[in-house]
């Protein structure tokens, strides 16, 4: 049975964010669990290499396009399906997903950035990856940083970007697990449905 279904339309948008980046016949897409907002999970849509998997994680294939599902996310993500809207205020890719958090899961902890490794992925930000991303409007600020995963939200022109999550893996997450080794992952908490040409948005009820 198949964990994440997409519709042809959203296999054949991926395909094409795909084509646009470095060595593409190695980039998965990875569908990943943030958190719970208004009483529903949050995702994140991302194209990173597919050699990033671990053997824990759920690797599936929709018509030639590898598919990453994390351990940890597979239940709540479970009978979900991508697909792909045209509207032209909230178009992008869509989760319609039978799952919904359990009460018991409530919301994540504050945030603790005092720590020496998130003062060093802010650095990072601070003086490599803002300075960069300054140049097309956008900005980066780290949210959280828990165990070895820091959480960052894009503003400005970052923000419904439809290259967004390509600065993210191929920029942004780059450069913060080169500076420290500590963090290997990055994920972006971004709401870009609230952008002017989001790449996805959280599918409505």
């Amino acid at each position: 049975m198949v964990l994440v279904s997409l519709t042809e339309k959203a296999r054949e948008k991926v395909e094409g964010f795909r084509a646009d980046v470095p060595d593409p016949d190695a980039q998965a897409m990875w569908v990943e669990v943030t958190g719970i907002q208004a009483g529903e999970f949050t995702y994140n849509m991302t194209l990173k290499p597919l050699a990033q998997a671990s053997s824990d994680d759920a690797v599936e294939d929709s018509g030639g396009l590898a598919v990453v599902i994390p351990a940890r996310d597979v239940e709540a993500l479970r009978g979900a399906t991508i697909d792909w809207s045209d509207d032209l205020m909230r178009g992008g890719l869509t989760i319609e997903n039978p799952n919904t958090p359990s009460p018991a899961m409530g919301a994540p902890p504050p945030a603790d950035l005092s720590g020496p490794v998130p003062q060093r992925v802010m650095q990072v930000i601070d003086h490599q990856i803002n300075p960069s991303i300054a140049m097309h409007g956008g900005s980066a600020q780290l949210v959280a940083v828990e165990e070895s995963t820091a959480y960052v939200r894009l503003g400005g022109g970052c923000v419904g970007c439809g290259m967004a999550t390509v600065t993210l893996s191929q920029g942004i997450e780059v450069a913060i697990k080169e500076a420290v080794p500590e963090i290997s992952s990055v994920v972006d908490v971004t709401d870009h449905a609230s952008g002017t040409n989001p790449y996805y948005e959280q599918a409505k009820k």
